[in-house]
């Protein structure tokens, strides 16, 4: 069974692009057109990369692997802090700070001061303190929530990173290409693909298209956990999985397309920007 069909992609609004003057020429083979200024985002490559991501995901988590989420625009917040919760995933959706992959070592300083301070709280030591300490021991235990609540209990690099716009996220993708981390995420019109390992064309700021997006990955890592848990023999292969796209579905897409306004063809040619 697909993961997705042309129908839900259509419905979320993953097809919307950024405006034409804010593309990035990189992403043409992965764009349909332009429609009123907006380049259109190509779904029949959508399905076959997701179905491709999927499987990459979920043969990765079967193996061991873990995988942070990573999503800190308003949009995405919420929508992280839930898919990965659902499936048992690393998150970071407030903030990323710089030097959480490649100084993990300062890092874990700061999630074991977090536990400490929780520790704390729970057998109720604060009770016995000075009011004015036990603010500043308030204030810091919340500023360390809101830092790393996310990534409590991360004792090592993660495996897999799954982005949610690639150039907010610039200095988590920067890390994690450091560092030979896979990068996983949805690539808009304005995105370099040549920083992403694993692409998803599609809308990076509709609340829809992130819920639906994220939540398939979020699926993949359940049943990567799944497989996991039943002593499944898994072996991740480095060959791409090879997908097509049902003649039924393209025809759904190009019907939606032939309903809009006229598009505008895409120099495929262009490498720099406009």
């Amino acid at each position: 069974m697909a993961v997705v069909s042309m129908k839900e992609l259509l419905e979320a609004g993953v097809h919307f692009g950024h405006s034409r003057s804010r593309w990035n020429p990189k992403m043409a083979p992965y764009l349909y057109g332009v429609k009123n200024g907006i380049h259109i985002i190509d779904l029949n490559k959508t399905l076959v990369l997701l179905e491709e991501v999927y499987s990459f995901v979920s043969d990765s988590i079967a193996q061991g692997a873990e995988i942070i989420f990573v999503g800190t625009k308003r949009q995405a917040k919420e929508i992280i802090r839930e898919e990965a919760q659902r499936c048992g995933a690393y998150y970071v959706n407030e903030r990323w700070v710089g030097g959480l992959l490649t100084n993990f070592q300062t890092v874990s300083k700061s999630l074991q001061k977090l536990q400490e301070l929780e520790e704390m709280e729970s057998r109720g030591e604060f009770e016995a303190r000075p009011k004015k300490e036990v603010r500043r021991l308030r204030r810091q235990m919340d500023k360390l929530r809101k830092l790393y609540g996310g990534i409590k209990g991360m004792t090592k690099l993660p495996d897999l990173l799954w982005v949610v716009d690639t150039v907010r996220e610039a200095i988590a993708v920067q890390e994690a290409r450091k560092l030979g981390i896979p990068v996983i995420a949805i690539a808009d019109s304005n995105c370099d693909p040549d920083l992403i390992d694993y692409i998803v064309p599609g809308n990076d700021d509709a609340i829809k298209s992130i819920k639906l997006l994220t939540s398939k990955i979020a699926d993949a890592v359940i049943e990567g956990r799944n497989r996991r848990e039943s002593a499944e023999e898994v072996e991740v292969k480095k060959e791409r999985k090879v997908v097509t796209v049902e003649e039924h579905e393209k025809e759904l897409f190009e019907k939606a397309m032939a309903m809009s306004e006229k598009y505008e063809e895409i120099d495929k040619d262009i490498t720099d920007y406009e």
